[in-house]
């Protein structure tokens, strides 16, 4: 069995070409370039292909597709494959490591989705970069009035219209501003960026709403009460195909919602959750927790009963509710169900009780 392993680079990649009956290699430096790559696929024709997870690597995948070869897609965040205690490292080292461990069937492996669904995340996470550019938007136009000793209404209502009217009351063009209150050409800037913010993210959103639409997995999600088409999509997209996952436990793992553990003879303890996986998935089932407490019967009872009275445990409780809630969601993907209430939902044998657990 031939196997090429690629250790990709922005512009260069050093492949590995590894014989698992010899345990032969030899090196080869290609561009990282898809006629590159392709020219190097077919000139060594090999059983399997093995890349790093990164940014290049959806491309690659969809290369490697056309050419009808297995392909493994490394995980670099498992435990095997860290580096720390080794004392060299070369591009070398890590396209022979890739081969060596797929050889030995030991690679820690990660799924490629398909590009539509890459293209979707995408546009999912730049909605996310243009609140988070909007939210700072808004704390420079704050800290402006804090630095003249001026007061701005607290909460949202400083960004309401009557609010940005008010602020371009305050503005002037930098030309206009006399030189005793620049400040006030510094406000004229940053309200025109905000506005221009705005448009974008309601741009992105109006795409996003067209995409959530049309796919019956999201509108399945947002048949549960408090869940709207925000997390309902970032759900479908990471998750993609809920059939690779066997059970409740994974996909709360998958998400980094389960805590971290150590055992060790008598000492089991157990710590904060794992922060693995997709990190807006989890901040977005935490804030629709949060909300959902409200609007959602089955999220509040199961808040009261990890937090048993304690406000020390609000923390504890709300995570213990978004991991639920991914479950939930995951479970009635996989089924293709609506939500129903926890009291009138049969308990599926096949899921051990964790999916219906309230």
């Amino acid at each position: 069995m031939k196997i090429l392993a690629i250790d990709l680079g922005k512009s260069k990649s050093v492949a590995c070409v590894y014989s698992v009956e010899t345990a032969e290699s030899r090196f080869n430096k290609v561009g990282t370039s898809p006629g590159q790559l392709h020219e190097l696929i077919l000139k060594v024709r090999p059983d399997r292909i093995v890349i790093e997870v990164c940014s290049a690597a959806g491309w690659v995948a969809d290369l490697v597709e056309t050419v009808g070869i297995e392909l493994q897609v490394a995980n670099t965040a498992a435990p095997a494959w860290r580096w720390s205690n080794t004392k060299r490292k070369t591009d070398r080292d890590d396209a022979l490591r890739l081969a060596q461990l797929s050889a030995l069937g030991q690679l820690p492996r990660v799924t490629i989705p398909k590009r539509d669904v890459r293209q979707w995340r995408a546009l999912i996470r730049y909605r996310h970069h243009l609140v988070r550019r909007r939210t700072q938007l808004r704390n420079r136009i704050r800290a402006l009035f804090d630095r003249e000793g001026l007061t701005l209404p607290t909460g949202k209502q400083c960004w309401t219209n009557a609010g940005i009217a008010m602020l371009h009351e305050w503005a002037r063009s930098l030309d206009e501003a006399p030189d005793q209150e620049l400040w006030r050409g510094e406000l004229a800037c940053e309200l025109e960026i905000l506005q221009i913010a705005e448009l974008l993210i309601a741009r992105v959103e109006a795409k996003l709403d067209r995409l959530a639409e049309a796919n019956t997995a999201c509108q399945l999600l947002q048949s549960i009460p408090g869940v709207g088409p925000r997390l309902a999509e970032i759900v479908v997209a990471v998750l993609d195909d809920a059939s690779r996952f066997q059970k409740g436990k994974q996909v709360g793992s998958y998400a980094g919602l389960t805590p971290r553990q150590y055992q060790s003879g008598d000492c089991d303890r157990q710590g904060r959750i794992s922060r693995q996986g997709n990190p807006l998935l989890r901040s977005l089932l935490v804030e629709v927790s949060w909300v959902g407490l409200q609007y959602n019967p089955w999220m509040r009872a199961v808040y009261e009963q990890v937090r048993r009275g304690s406000p020390t445990r609000k923390k504890i409780a709300i995570v213990a509710v978004a991991r639920r809630l991914l479950i939930r969601c995951w479970a009635m993907l996989r089924d293709g169900v609506p939500w129903r209430p926890p009291n009138t939902e049969p308990i599926p044998s096949r899921t051990c009780g964790v999916v219906g657990a309230h």
